[in-house]
């Protein structure tokens, strides 16, 4: 391999990553543990930026407290891995070959096989067979190195906040073109096509998650989206999308009517933005995710509603990778999480009503907690109901 190519899609010098990767030695450390090994593709980009659409297939990063860390992957993402991590030590396997035998032998090589390690367990892609085999070929039971990379992504540093400002700006020229898609006749297909189109004209990426977009009684569905559906006068339609740069998310929801809204849908309306402005205008340094989540569940149970809104109030954005947008497992606006809110955090906080089963109203914005409050990212689109002239 021309070793020119190494790190030249990096997403941020090889200086960040190895102070990323001294931050979690310290954890480590805290802990009382040797290494730790990380499985989950957000993780694995935080830590060395090393990205692939085959995640799908066994990848590790094995980070000891003391040594170069070690990067385990299928043959075929080398090349991939080399142009975009700066990590030096790596071992490959082919197709079919185990891999777990690969990281057993590097564990004993590297001296870690009988001391204190820890596994993430609470990643996507970590086979419940591949942990118990690791499990019963070990001396000592891994521990769980689930959310000690987690709470670090939690801040965005000013290079994070700059991709997610990206994204958000993609997801802005998306949903206008996905608005503006929208008439008597057009098919659900239409306007998917129409936000792709202008987020990736826009710079966007492959996103964690497809656009979801539904319309008349499919979009009263939650996370119903395309289906080729043909759309009719007295239709709502509900659009959910995020842009994606160098990894980093956003997210944006509006809904609009082809023809006036019902009287209910107006309703809904009203209370769907009081709340997200509730939630925004709580959101600060000092005050918890539970918090924001309390703002604007305090505003729709006023109105009669809470059998309308059975949800979380929004989550952390930031790295993702498909089947998802949203950093789920960093911090969620919801009861119970008192994660306090520090400047440098984002979030998306989607506000969603339903008729259930006949239409959504759902809007949403953007954040990034800032000194004194936070600052709504994006928001060059109204929050109202789009109202679509049929004739």
């Amino acid at each position: 391999m021309n070793i020119i190519e190494r790190g030249v899609e990096a997403v941020f010098p090889a200086a960040e990553y190895q102070a990323r990767q001294a931050r979690v030695r310290q954890a480590l450390v805290a802990r009382g543990l040797d290494a730790a090994i990380f499985t989950g593709p957000e993780n694995i980009f935080w830590l060395t930026s090393q990205q692939t659409p085959g995640y799908y297939t066994f990848q590790c990063l094995i980070l000891p407290v003391a040594g170069e860390p070690i990067f385990l992957l299928r043959e075929l993402e080398l090349t991939n891995f080399l142009r975009n991590s700066f990590v030096t030590a790596f071992e490959t396997y082919g197709d079919g070959v185990a891999p777990a035998g690969l990281l057993l032998a590097a564990l004993d090589r590297l001296g870690l096989s009988r001391k204190r390690i820890a596994i993430e367990k609470g990643g996507w892609f970590l086979p419940i067979s591949f942990y118990e085999s690791l499990v019963e070929a070990l001396p000592e039971r891994p521990d769980d190195a689930t959310g000690i990379v987690e709470q670090m992504r939690r801040v965005k540093s000013p290079g994070e906040l700059a991709a997610i400002e990206r994204a958000v700006a993609q997801s802005d020229a998306g949903m206008r073109a996905g608005l503006a898609a929208i008439r008597p006749g057009a098919t659900e297909n239409d306007i998917v096509a129409a936000m792709m189109q202008a987020a990736i004209a826009g710079g966007a990426e492959y996103m964690g998650m497809e656009p979801l977009v539904s319309s008349g009684p499919r979009s009263g569905v939650p996370h119903a989206t395309w289906r080729r559906r043909r759309l009719e006068a007295g239709d709502a339609v509900f659009l959910e999308m995020s842009g994606c740069s160098d990894r980093y998310h956003s997210g944006l929801m509006r809904t609009a009517w082809l023809g006036e809204p019902p009287t209910l849908a107006r309703d809904l309306e009203r209370v769907v933005l009081a709340a997200l402005e509730a939630a925004i205008g709580v959101a600060g340094p000092g005050r918890s995710c539970a918090e924001v989540h309390h703002a604007a569940q305090t505003v729709i149970d006023a109105a009669g509603m809470t059998d309308r809104y059975r949800k979380r109030s929004g989550y952390s954005l930031g790295v993702s990778f498909a089947p998802d947008w949203g950093e789920w497992q960093v911090m969620s606006l919801f009861d119970g999480v008192d994660v306090e809110l520090e400047p440098g955090m984002c979030f998306h906080i989607p506000i969603t009503l339903r008729e259930w089963g006949a239409f959504t109203v759902g809007i949403s914005e953007s954040i990034v907690i800032a000194e004194g409050g936070c600052r709504q990212l994006g928001g060059t689109i109204p929050r109202g109901i789009h109202v679509i002239d049929c004739e």
